[in-house]
C-alpha cells in the first residue's frame, strides 16, 4: 500500500522542496499621474526562464514560483514608455512598485508590435468570441444589456422598459439556448431580482460572448452560445458610487467598494444597487385604442400606467486575497428584491392590465476560492458556489377591465365592464407563490504541463427544489402542495495545445450532460364506495447526453489569423419550460425534449494594422447551426394565437446560417469608430413545411463613434462625445399563411433605426465624471417580441465618483 502511495509522496516532497527555493514576485504599476496601469504587459526572464502576465485593474501583477536568481523585468503599456528593471530574487516573497511615464502616440509603434492585449489574445484562440470592454461605458448611462445589444451577432429582446423580461439572441438562437454567467455561475440561480442591469458596469472587467461553440471551462448546456460577465478581481482598495436620473422618473444608484489590509491580506468587499422607473412612456398602434359606445374603437397615443418597476439589493463578502494559500478566498451573501407591475400579456391587447403585479426576493450565500500554482507550478483551482432561497409571488385579484387611457373600460352599452373570471389575466384570481431552494457550484482544475500543453477538468451542478402554492386555493389544496425538483450536472474535459511558436492554438473538449426533473402534485381520488384519498401524481425524467467540440486558430501572419470551431451541443429544457411559471405567463410542459445542434464557425481576424496615427481591425465569422427539436414558442397563425399565455414546445428541426462582420478604427487615441453587421437565415420544418422562424429579426447593424477632447476648460480634464445607431430589419411575428400573403403586413414589425447621443466629462482628479445621454434622439417607434413597443426618446443624467487611494 505504501508503494502505491510513494509516487505521490515523492511528488509532494519534490514540490515542497521546489517551493522553498522559489520566490513570489508581486508588484504595482502606476503612471506618473498616480493612476493605476490596467492591462500592461509584464515579462520576467533570464537565460533559462521567461514568464508573461498583465496588470489588473489596480495595476497589480504577480508571478508565482520563480526560482532564485537574477532577472530582467520588462513592462509595456500602449499609453506609456516601456520600462526595464533588473531584479534579484533571493527570498520567498518580493514586492516591486514602479512608475511608467505617459507618452505620445507616436512613440508607441515598438510597444504595439511586442504586446497583444488580453482582448486580442482571447479573440484569437479559435472560438467565435467577442470581448467587450466596459471602462468607458461604466461612466455613462449605459446598461450591460445595451453594451451587448451593440455587439455583432447579438440581439437583446426586451418586452418594454426597465425591469421587463429580457432574452438574448445569438446568431438566431435565443432564450435559454444562450446562457448568462457571472464569473462562471449561471445567472438564473440568482433569480429575477438580480439581473445584468443590476450589476453596475464599473464592477465588470470584461464581457465574453461565445457564439455557438462554448469552451469547456464554461461547462453548461449553452447550445446557442454563452455570455460570461467577468467581474474585477483587483485587490486594491477603492470605492465607486454613481447615481443617475432620467425620463419616465427613472432613478438608478450603485455603490461598490473593496478594502484590503496589506499586512494580513484580509479583504472586505461589497456593493449595493437600487433601480426605479415608472416606465410611463408613450405607446401607440393598432391595439392602443379606447372603446366607446357601440363598440367604436378610437386610436390614441397613451402612456403606460401599470408598469412601475423597482429593485434593490446588495452583496457583501469577507475573506483573504493575495495570500500564500489563496489568491482569493471570499465568503458572503447576495440579497435582492424587486416589484414589477404588469401592463399586458404576451401581446399589447386593447384591454391592458391594471392591478396585476409580481414580487421577487432572494437571499443567497456565496463562496469563492481561487489559487494559481497550488502545490506545484501550473496547477490552478477555481471554485465558485451559491446556495440559498428565492421567492416569487403573483398578485392578480382585480376584476375590472381598463382601457389604454387608464380609465375603466365600457361595453357597447356604456356600462363599466368586469371580467367574468375575476382577474386581469384569464384563469381566475391568484395570489400564487413559488418558493425555491437553489444551489450551484462550479469547480475547475487546470494543469499546465508546459508552455505547449494544458489539461482542464470542469464540473457544474445546479439544483432547484420548488414548491408552488396559492392563498386563494382551498385549504385542502394548500395543505397538500405540489413540489418540483430540478437537478443538473455537467462535466467537461479539455485539452489545449499551443505549437509552432504560438502560431497554432487548439482546444479539444468533451462534455457530459445529466438532468433529472420530478414533479409531484397531490390529487384526490374517490373509490367506488365514495371514500376520498390523497394520492401523488408523479411525473419524472432523467436524461443523459454527450457532446464534444474543438476550436483552433492559426496566425498566418502576425496580422492575419484564421479561426475555426465546431461543437455537438445539447440544450436541456430549463425549469420554467418544464414546470411553467405563472408570473411570466408560462404554462408547464413536462414532455418537452432537449434541443440539439451541430454548430460550426469559420472566421478571420485582420489587424490590428497601425499606420501613422491610424489603427484598423476587421473580423468576420461565418456560421451554421443544424438544429434538432428546437425549443421555442408554438408556430402560431392568426387562427390559433394566444395573446396572454406562453407555452414552450419543440418546434421541429431547422438550420441557422449567416455571417457577422465587425470593423474597429482608431485615430490618435481621440477618435474611435466601431461598426458591425449580422445577417442570417433561420428556417425550421414545421408540420412538413419549411418556414422562416417567426418573431426573429434576420439582419441587424450597429455603429458608434467617440471623440475625445483633452484639457477642455481645465488641464488634465477630458470630454468624450458619443454617437451610436442600432438598425433592425423588418420581421414578422407570425409565419406567412401559405401562398396567400394578403394581410401579412398586419403581423409585420417594421424596420427600426434608433440613434443615441451622449457625452461625459472627467474632471482633472479623475474622481468625478458627469455624463448626459439622449436615447432614441428622433423618437422613432421601436418594437421587439410580438410587436411590443419599447420606450421612445429619453434623457438621462449621471454622476460617477471614484476613490482609488485611501
Amino acid at each position: 500500500m505504501f508503494l502505491n502511495k510513494s509516487p505521490f509522496l515523492i511528488l509532494l516532497l519534490l514540490s515542497s522542496i521546489t517551493f522553498s527555493q522559489n520566490c513570489t514576485l508581486e508588484g504595482l504599476v502606476t503612471f506618473n499621474n498616480n493612476e493605476p496601469v490596467l492591462g500592461a504587459y509584464v515579462t520576467i526572464q533570464n537565460k533559462t526562464l521567461k514568464k508573461e502576465t498583465a496588470t489588473g485593474i489596480d495595476g497589480e501583477f504577480k508571478f508565482n514560483a520563480i526560482p532564485y536568481g537574477e532577472y530582467s523585468l520588462e513592462i509595456y503599456s500602449i499609453d506609456a514608455k516601456p520600462k526595464k528593471i533588473k531584479v534579484v530574487l533571493d527570498s520567498n516573497k518580493k514586492s516591486i512598485n514602479t512608475t511608467l511615464t505617459l507618452t505620445d502616440y507616436q512613440d508607441l509603434d515598438e510597444v504595439q508590435v511586442i504586446r497583444k492585449s488580453n482582448k486580442t489574445i482571447k479573440e484569437t484562440q479559435g472560438f467565435a468570441v467577442s470581448v467587450i470592454k466596459t471602462k468607458e461605458a461604466g461612466l455613462r448611462n449605459m446598461q450591460t444589456n445595451e453594451l451587448l445589444n451593440a455587439t455583432a451577432g447579438i440581439k437583446i429582446r426586451q418586452n418594454g422598459g426597465l425591469g421587463s423580461s429580457v432574452s438574448y439572441s445569438l446568431n438566431g438562437l435565443s432564450g435559454s439556448a444562450v446562457r448568462i454567467f457571472i464569473d462562471g455561475i449561471p445567472i438564473s440561480i440568482y433569480g429575477n431580482s438580480y439581473n445584468l442591469n443590476s450589476i453596475p458596469t464599473s464592477m465588470i472587467k470584461d464581457i465574453e460572448v461565445y457564439k455557438g461553440v462554448v469552451p469547456g471551462h464554461l461547462a453548461d448546456d449553452a447550445l446557442g452560445g454563452a455570455i460570461n460577465i467577468v467581474l474585477h478581481k483587483g485587490t486594491r482598495s477603492h470605492l465607486n458610487a454613481s447615481v443617475s436620473y432620467g425620463s419616465f422618473n427613472t432613478v438608478q444608484t450603485h455603490v461598490n467598494g473593496l478594502y484590503r489590509f496589506d499586512k494580513s491580506g484580509f479583504t472586505v468587499k461589497g456593493s449595493l444597487f437600487n433601480n426605479y422607473s415608472d416606465n410611463d412612456y408613450k405607446v401607440s398602434g393598432r391595439s392602443i385604442v379606447v372603446t366607446g359606445l357601440g363598440g367604436v374603437q378610437t386610436p390614441i397615443t397613451a402612456r403606460r400606467f401599470n408598469d412601475t418597476y423597482r429593485s434593490t439589493g446588495g452583496m457583501a463578502q469577507i475573506g483573504y486575497t493575495n495570500v500564500k494559500w489563496a489568491d482569493q478566498f471570499l465568503i458572503g451573501f447576495n440579497a435582492s428584491e424587486d416589484y414589477k407591475e404588469v401592463q399586458h400579456g404576451a401581446f399589447m391587447t386593447i384591454t391592458p392590465y391594471k392591478g396585476r403585479y409580481l414580487e421577487s426576493d432572494a437571499l443567497l450565500a456565496n463562496l469563492t476560492y481561487q489559487k494559481k500554482d497550488l502545490f506545484t507550478e501550473g496547477l490552478d483551482v477555481n471554485i465558485n458556489g451559491v446556495y440559498g432561497k428565492r421567492n416569487r409571488a403573483v398578485n392578480d385579484t382585480v376584476a375590472a377591465a381598463y382601457s389604454w387611457n387608464g380609465e375603466r373600460a365600457i361595453d357597447f352599452r356604456g356600462d363599466e365592464y368586469e371580467y367574468t373570471w375575476g382577474s386581469q389575466q384569464e384563469g381566475g384570481p391568484t395570489l400564487a407563490k413559488i418558493k425555491r431552494h437553489v444551489a450551484s457550484i462550479r469547480t475547475g482544475v487546470s494543469y499546465e504541463i508546459n508552455e505547449h500543453h494544458k489539461v482542464l477538468v470542469n464540473h457544474v451542478y445546479s439544483g432547484i427544489d420548488r414548491e408552488d402554492s396559492d392563498a386563494l386555493q382551498s385549504y385542502l389544496e394548500n395543505t397538500f402542495k405540489g413540489t418540483r425538483d430540478f437537478d443538473k450536472n455537467i462535466y467537461a474535459l479539455t485539452y489545449e495545445l499551443s505549437a509552432f511558436e504560438n502560431k497554432f492554438k487548439a482546444s479539444l473538449f468533451g462534455k457530459h450532460y445529466q438532468q433529472k426533473t420530478t414533479s409531484i402534485d397531490p390529487a384526490i381520488e374517490t373509490d367506488t364506495e365514495g371514500n376520498s384519498t390523497v394520492v401523488d401524481e408523479i411525473v419524472s425524467s432523467n436524461n443523459t447526453f454527450n457532446g464534444y467540440g474543438f476550436a483552433t486558430s492559426y496566425a498566418i501572419t502576425p496580422k492575419l489569423t484564421v479561426l475555426a470551431s465546431a461543437e455537438k451541443a445539447i440544450r436541456l429544457p430549463n425549469e420554467t419550460e418544464v414546470f411553467g411559471n405563472d408570473g411570466d405567463n408560462v404554462v408547464a410542459n413536462p414532455s418537452i425534449k432537449p434541443e440539439q445542434s451541430n454548430n460550426y464557425n469559420l472566421g478571420f481576424r485582420f489587424g490590428k494594422f497601425n499606420f501613422n496615427k491610424h489603427g484598423l481591425t476587421v473580423s468576420t465569422n461565418l456560421f451554421t447551426r443544424n438544429i434538432k427539436d428546437r425549443i421555442g414558442l408554438p408556430i402560431e397563425n392568426s387562427f390559433n394565437i394566444d395573446d396572454e399565455l406562453i407555452l414552450y414546445v419543440n418546434q421541429g428541426s431547422g438550420t441557422s446560417k449567416g455571417i457577422d462582420a465587425q470593423l474597429n478604427y482608431t485615430y490618435n487615441r481621440n477618435f474611435t469608430l466601431n461598426f458591425n453587421v449580422s445577417k442570417f437565415e433561420l428556417n425550421i420544418v414545421n408540420s412538413g413545411i419549411e418556414i422562416d422562424v417567426p418573431n426573429t429579426p434576420f439582419m441587424t447593424m450597429n455603429g458608434n463613434l467617440r471623440y475625445s477632447f483633452k484639457n477642455l476648460i481645465q488641464q488634465k480634464s477630458r470630454l468624450n462625445l458619443f454617437y451610436s445607431f442600432h438598425f433592425t430589419d423588418d420581421f414578422s411575428y407570425l409565419p406567412k399563411q401559405g401562398s396567400n400573403t394578403v394581410g401579412d403586413d398586419f403581423f409585420k414589425v417594421p424596420e427600426q433605426l434608433a440613434q443615441d447621443f451622449g457625452l461625459s466629462y472627467a474632471f482633472p482628479n479623475k474622481q468625478l465624471v458627469v455624463s448626459f445621454d439622449i436615447k432614441n434622439i428622433f423618437d422613432k417607434p421601436v418594437y421587439d417580441n410580438l410587436s411590443v413597443q419599447k420606450p421612445g426618446r429619453a434623457f438621462y443624467f449621471k454622476l460617477n465618483y471614484s476613490i482609488h487611494k485611501f
